[in-house]
């Protein structure tokens, strides 16, 4: 889970600094009622439509409900949709509507639904998450331009009956439409604001939390709404996030008792935090890759031996063990273990090798593929400078730099929303990031390489065979066929090499012991509708 062109970024930026300007006033001091959140990075947007990373969903997903939404534990529950039916074929389902209202009094209706279902996919929306809806039937060619948003698999029967059409069956449906790209957004507003209707003045909610204030690099404060269909069961009245970027500060601010929670810790303070926080540090696996990216359209990058190269020469158990020290486990795929339906995925075929054998096998690709004391390999590789990427870089240039001393390596770190950024638009040669599972299925990373997939497929990776061999599990209904398939596809790319797979994520966070309902996931999505604090003198 985690583009936007350099266009885009900068209107989204000067939409945040006009934003920063409404509402005003210090956040207040911690009441019960009240939870300060640290959140990992500033958000470039608060549009579900225009979002792509988990610190924006963390606040999206407290003000808007799909047709589905999670549960405490991150588990896909009826959101919007009260029940469903499903074709026998798999292909059309129709989704009945609860009673329930935007934040000004308005029904939510199955028109917000389509509205928000064509808004995403009109390539004019330039919405970089577009390709995750791409099962609905048509919605390849509607983001393609090719046919209009008005011939989407997408109807309303009534206000309260929403029918989808697919291309192929998608057993992982409902996880998907609890994902911010399917949440809806009020038709009545964007229609009359525009790209104004997310301002804090003008937006209006169907979620627990309402948006009243933006201070950009400061915080994001909501309240609750009290239209929620749920509100009764909401504790807490209001919420700040913050951008927590450095993850010292944020323990500090922990530990001082000024955020009630933050979404990470330094991996090598673990030991540490765990004596002088008892209570507060909770680590579990869950279903994200970080991973590299190679951009493949140029040279040196194009060369599958330089990229296998380079990933072989990588030590992952050092930077596991000796940097992270969390609990992260070094990968050899891209699809993380625990996934559902995909027992025994791929791996690549040097994952046996011992590290010496693999950074020999790596100077022979590249003295293969032309590289020596007399043309030397030169590159940049760039790195979020947030969480323990800082400290992973080092490791990943010196290891590079091991392979032979005519391998010389640059390192940049960048902040992580520029950073994806460039990941989209293709402006970088290797980089570092991640990708968080949107929903339980292992298409939703092998998805990531598939042609079609565009922005999010930040490699440029294009292998006919892998194409086609994704589309087909995508219509298969037999789980062991389909998995097969998606298996075969992975070791396609695994092959390829587009991506470096490094290691197989935990989420890491510092929840005060009076903050309850917080429930470990393998998702890592924590509502705050689940969540509330005991009184401070208890």
């Amino acid at each position: 889970m985690t583009g936007f062109s350099k266009i885009t970024l900068g209107l989204l930026a000067v939409g945040a600094l006009a934003l920063s300007g409404c509402g005003g006033g210090k956040a207040p001091e911690d009441t019960a009622l009240v939870l300060h959140r640290g959140n990992a990075a500033e958000p470039l947007t608060l549009d579900p439509q225009q979002a792509s990373g988990t610190w924006e969903n963390n606040i999206i997903g407290d003000m808007f409900i799909g047709l589905f939404t999670e549960n405490a534990a991150g588990e896909p529950i009826p959101g919007m949709a009260s029940d469903w039916d499903v074709s026998e074929d798999g292909k059309t389902w129709t989704f009945t509507l609860r009673e329930a209202n935007w934040s000004d009094g308005v029904p939510v209706t199955a028109n917000d639904f389509v509205f928000s279902f064509r808004r995403i996919l009109n390539p004019e929306t330039l919405a970089q998450y577009a390709s995750l809806l791409f099962a609905f039937k048509n919605a390849e060619k509607v983001n393609r331009g090719e046919i209009p948003p008005e011939e989407l698999g997408v109807r309303a029967i009534d206000d309260h009956t929403l029918e989808i059409k697919l291309e192929y069956p998608a057993p992982y449906l409902p996880g998907l439409l609890g994902h911010y790209t399917a949440m809806p957004v009020p038709a009545h507003v964007v229609k009359e604001k525009g790209r104004e209707w997310i301002r804090p003045e003008n937006i209006e909610v169907n979620g627990p939390y309402k948006l009243v204030e933006w201070h950009t690099n400061d915080y994001v404060h909501s309240v609750k709404n009290p239209q929620f269909f749920d509100a009764q069961n909401v504790c807490l009245n209001e919420v700040y996030y913050y951008p927590t970027v450095d993850n010292n500060s944020a323990e500090r601010q922990v530990r001082e008792g000024r955020l009630d929670l933050n979404t990470d810790f330094p991996g090598q303070k673990l030991e540490f935090l765990n004596k002088q926080l008892p209570g507060y540090v909770r680590v579990h696996p869950y279903l994200g890759t970080t991973y590299f990216s190679f951009y493949t359209p140029k040279p040196p990058f194009n060369d599958p031996r330089v990229r296998n190269a380079l990933g072989m020469a990588l030590d992952r158990d050092f930077m596991t063990a000796e940097i992270l020290k969390s609990g992260q486990i070094p990968a050899y795929s891209l699809v993380p273990p625990g996934v559902a339906n995909y027992p025994m995925g791929a791996s690549v075929k040097w994952a046996g090798l011992s590290l010496e054998e693999r950074r020999a096998k790596a100077k022979a690709l590249l003295m293969e593929a032309g590289y020596g004391p007399d043309h030397p390999l030169s590159f940049e590789y760039v790195y979020r400078n947030t969480r323990d990427n800082p400290r992973i870089a080092p490791a990943v240039q010196s290891d590079w730099s091991e392979i032979a001393p005519w391998v010389n390596v640059t390192i940049s770190g960048i902040e992580t929303q520029i950073l994806y950024a460039n990941l989209r638009s293709g402006e970088f040669e290797v980089s570092d990031g991640a990708w968080i599972a949107d929903y339980n299925d292992a298409q939703n990373f092998l998805y990531l390489m598939e042609t079609r997939t565009g922005q999010l497929n930040y490699s440029r990776y294009s292998n006919p065979e892998y194409d086609a061999l994704v589309d087909r599990s995508n219509r298969e209904l037999d789980t062991q066929k389909r998995a097969v398939m998606m298996r075969q596809a992975e070791q396609i790319m695994l092959d390829d090499m587009p991506v470096i797979p490094m290691w197989y994520e935990v989420n890491r966070a510092l929840v005060d012991p009076k903050v309850t309902g917080w429930v470990d996931n393998i998702v890592d999505i924590h509502r705050t509708r689940y969540l509330c604090k005991e009184a401070a003198d208890q």
